[in-house]
């Protein structure tokens, strides 16, 4: 069973080495700028980081679940690449954010898209489960067009 989940539990503690590196960054801010919890406003690059950290952390619990979901019902290969993907443009969203406001738009609208993949392939993939016979794999689908060119 671990084969089947090592590539999704992988990139699963990758995003929280992320999410434990967003709000490290938050903590170094706070002591740059010398602002004391609770407090969220303050020097404009302090409030950067800031939002960039809460943003990227309103979005993980999605990450996650559409990654789990879309890796054990779709392909768990294709949900990992896809979630390497994602966490990286995170990185690239949060190192933008705290240049400047208008250095997250790239990486947000990348993020983005990749949600709605992840999304689709999960979506694909639990109605492949309830609507298709048993016997059916997504690498079956994916793999006839290749069968078909090979036999002429």
């Amino acid at each position: 069973m671990r084969n089947q989940i090592d590539l999704l539990a992988t990139v699963t503690v990758l995003g929280v080495l992320e999410q434990a590196y967003f709000v490290l960054q938050v903590i170094y801010a706070r002591r740059k700028y010398k602002i004391s919890p609770p407090e969220t406003t303050g020097h404009p690059e302090f409030e950067r980081i800031f939002r960039a950290q809460v943003n990227c952390s309103e979005y993980f619990p999605i990450f996650v679940s559409l990654l789990w979901v879309a890796g054990i019902f779709f392909h768990q290969g294709v949900a990992a690449a896809c979630g390497l993907l994602y966490l990286y443009t995170r990185y690239k969203y949060f190192q933008g954010y705290a240049m400047a406001a208008q250095g997250r738009l790239g990486p947000l609208y990348a993020s983005a898209r990749l949600l709605w993949l992840l999304l689709g392939l999960a979506v694909a993939g639990l109605l492949a489960h309830f609507l298709l016979p048993r016997s059916f794999t997504w690498t079956t689908v994916l793999a006839r067009p290749l069968q078909l060119l090979s036999a002429r």
